[in-house]
């Protein structure tokens, strides 16, 4: 579970204003400490096959993001993925 702090952090890194916390680069940057933090979870704990099942999911809904945001606004795209260290 993502804590407070770094749900903050992940938005302030990437809103577009201050009150911004549903845009879509927001919404990747949320999903990404996310998927981080279960990843530490499904290393550890190799047979727990429902957060590996969430995993992919979470990852598939990043994916999807990303191609809306690519096909919409391609320099917030490249800036998004630039910033959140993400291979593209």
């Amino acid at each position: 579970m993502i804590t407070k702090e770094k749900k903050a952090e992940a938005i302030s890194k990437m809103a577009r204003s201050k009150n911004d916390v549903g845009s879509p680069e927001v919404q990747v940057a949320i999903l990404t400490e996310r998927i981080k933090e279960v990843t530490e979870h499904v290393k550890e704990n190799k047979h727990d096959f429902m957060a590996r099942r969430g995993l992919m999911q979470m990852v598939g809904k990043r994916k999807r993001m990303l191609k809306y945001l690519e096909e919409t606004d391609f320099e917030k795209y490249k800036d998004t993925v630039k910033k959140l260290g993400l291979r593209k």
